[in-house]
């Protein structure tokens, strides 16, 4: 389970510099100057994603993270907001700097991106405290 998390972690490093170079080099071909979610994605992407995914590895070294009923859904729940969230913010920014107008439904997909994210948390933190207690 260890290697598997600083497999995801690094996954996120990797995606987050790219998300970063995208930003730059995206903007620079379209001669772009204002604000975009591409600017804040590269930040998203490394503490969302890998920043949080080496701290999720240290809890599971020290608390067992694993072996908690709920820890699967922890996973699936934050992965899959996370993933959504930040696919849209590639979207949304990208169209952006193309000059494209965007909808409603970006702020729709965008929020139920968030709402996953939020009961990925809650089930982390659910099973965070219960292995920190079992541990006493």
């Amino acid at each position: 389970m260890q290697h598997k998390l600083a497999r995801t972690s690094m996954i996120y490093m990797i995606l987050g510099l790219v998300f970063g170079l995208f930003d730059r080099e995206f903007a620079r071909i379209y001669d772009f100057t204002g604000y975009t979610q591409l600017g804040v994605l590269h930040t998203h992407t490394l503490i969302l994603g890998m920043f949080f995914f080496l701290i999720v590895l240290i809890l599971e070294h020290q608390f067992k993270l694993s072996a908690h009923r709920h820890y699967k859904k922890f996973i699936m729940f934050y992965q899959s907001g996370l993933g959504l969230s930040l696919l849209i913010m590639l979207i949304h920014g990208s169209m952006i700097v193309m000059g494209m107008e965007s909808s409603a439904m970006m702020s729709g997909i965008a929020g139920i991106g968030h709402i996953l994210l939020t009961i990925g948390l809650g089930f982390f933190f659910k099973v965070l405290m219960d292995s920190i207690k079992a541990v006493k």
